[in-house]
């Protein structure tokens, strides 16, 4: 499949949605078992979890620390398949995913979240099954390695770690960007498998650099903030939340994103803002709030 016949089959929303369904596997983690004597050294955990793909689970990656985050650049060839049994899903909204930043103290979140005609329609094309298992295997190693450091505040380990899996052979790459804290609670069972799906932050792209570059020049490995985190997470949380969907037709659209953001904060305890500007793209109403009332979440 040439980078342009893949274009054409895979809109982005598509691509998102296939990508979807890597998280159960990725969840079974919970079920694993850590370590409490530290055995790795911040210094060493580049070159511990590239060792350990290639010995255990014969996997070239290429692994970078930039601050407190950990990448991983996993360059697979044809990841998207056309499935053989296509998964029937509801389309209730026509959703577009719209970039959401904070703004010296404000947090802007744009959305465009519009009712549609319900509709059962059919996801065509699919992750590899081979793929779910080779990142499933990565998050092993690096599970067993960020569980076997120090991990005090003061050693400024990673708290954040992003995996890129790129198919080299077509342009496509999925990347992941998961906290450390949030592994650590589905591991030890203080948050569900479903909320830790939500959390992980998720995007896709296509694009002529990816092919052939089994080292990841294309990527930029840069250090990732709470703050921008955060946005991604509430940008991902509207998309799972109105293309699954998880809401009815009727939905308060403004109401159901409101909660989203004050879920999302809240979780994280995040206080690190005044303000929240809410842009509705479909309506044109904007709505403005204070930390107080973010917080506070819609009243029922």
């Amino acid at each position: 499949m040439s980078l342009i016949t893949m274009k054409s089959k895979l809109s982005s929303k598509n691509l998102a949605r296939a990508a979807l369904k890597l998280i159960p596997l990725i969840l079974f983690l919970s079920s694993c078992t850590s370590s409490t004597a530290p055995t790795f050294l911040k210094e060493n955990i580049s070159k511990a979890v590239k060792d350990i793909c290639k010995k255990e689970y014969q996997l070239d990656i290429v692994t970078k620390l930039a601050g407190r985050t950990f990448w991983v650049y996993l360059p697979l060839e044809n990841i998207i398949i056309k499935s053989d049994k296509p998964e029937k899903y509801i389309e209730r909204f026509l959703v577009e995913d719209k970039k959401n930043w904070f703004n010296q103290r404000i947090l802007e979140i744009s959305y465009s979240v519009k009712p549609v005609p319900e509709t059962e329609k059919q996801q065509e094309m699919t992750l590899d099954k081979s793929v779910n298992t080779k990142i499933f295997n990565v998050l092993q190693v690096i599970r067993r390695v960020f569980f076997s450091m120090d991990n005090r505040e003061e050693t400024k380990s990673p708290i954040f770690f992003c995996i890129v899996t790129a198919d080299i052979a077509n342009g496509f790459e999925l990347t992941q960007v998961f906290y450390y804290m949030d592994l650590k609670k589905l591991s030890y069972g203080f948050i569900s498998q479903t909320e830790y799906q939500h959390r992980i932050v998720q995007d896709t792209g296509v694009s002529a650099q990816i092919i052939g570059d089994r080292e990841g020049e294309h990527l930029v490995y840069r250090d990732i903030t709470l703050d921008e985190f955060l946005a991604d997470q509430i940008q991902g949380r509207i998309r799972m939340k109105f293309q699954k969907p998880e809401v009815g037709k009727n939905a308060d659209i403004d109401r159901e994103v409101l909660k989203i953001v004050s879920l999302t904060l809240n979780t994280y305890a995040f206080k690190n803002f005044n303000l929240v500007e809410m842009t509705n793209l479909v309506t044109g109403a904007k709505t403005i709030l204070n930390r107080a009332a973010v917080c506070a979440g819609p009243k029922e």
